[in-house]
């Protein structure tokens, strides 16, 4: 059965995983998290139309697919918060962004970043272009493979499940300058020469009960 479109009816669970997820007396990053709450709605509802025709998502649930679009968005950006706002248009990469997450809710979160979503099939990308447009976000959408991006082209970067962790990391490091970002289910950490872990955040998806651990390597 098609997952429905339920409107502000996505308020309820996106605020189950806000409350799990956001670290304890973070004004910021909760006053960020609000003001995302009513986009973070038209998204869903975007993606549950767009996924009856072109099978964007295998979420099977309502709760799957708000654990999936928001979860590690909010473990990275609180990550990134956690160190000091990121400066106005400083540039990250998505590698591999199928059907926007957690670039697009990062984006939301992270207003200041300049994203840039690297995917190279066509219909996701015309499903990330028609969102980031209607959620008038500040990222690009590139229709490209990873290495086709240039070297130390971003100053971070991220993926999900796009490569086995250990070739993430090191794609990663060819195009970020300053960190990347590995998302990892039950993997066993990876390891680069002259890259260290800088945060380490294990987890669990609030509402399905998934195993996630999210870790920043920054160059030494």
């Amino acid at each position: 059965m098609p997952l429905p479109k339920l409107g502000n009816g996505w308020t309820r669970r996106l605020e189950t995983v806000g409350q799990a997820l956001l670290p304890t007396g973070d004004a910021e990053l909760e006053a960020r998290f609000a003001r995302a709450v009513p986009s973070l709605c038209r998204y869903l509802d975007l993606l549950v139309e767009w996924n009856q025709r072109f099978d964007l998502t295998a979420a099977r649930s309502e709760d799957e697919l708000v654990d999936l679009t928001l979860a590690d968005a909010l473990v990275i950006a609180a990550g990134a918060l956690g160190q000091a706002a990121p400066a106005a248009g400083e540039t990250w990469v998505d590698v591999g962004s199928g059907a926007g997450a957690p670039a697009l809710p990062l984006a939301l979160l992270l207003p200041e970043l300049l994203l840039t979503l690297v995917e190279p099939k066509s219909k996701r990308v015309a499903f990330l272009r028609t969102a980031s447009g209607g959620l008038s976000l500040n990222t690009r959408v590139t229709r490209a493979r990873s290495e086709d991006v240039a070297s130390a082209s971003h100053a971070v970067a991220l993926s999900r499940a796009t490569l086995a962790p250990d070739l993430w990391l090191a794609e990663g490091a060819r195009l970020a300058t300053q960190a990347v970002w590995v998302l990892l289910a039950r993997a066993d950490l990876p390891r680069l020469e002259a890259w260290h872990v800088d945060g380490d955040w294990e987890y669990r998806w609030p509402l399905t009960g998934a195993e996630r651990r999210a870790v920043r390597f920054q160059r030494v």
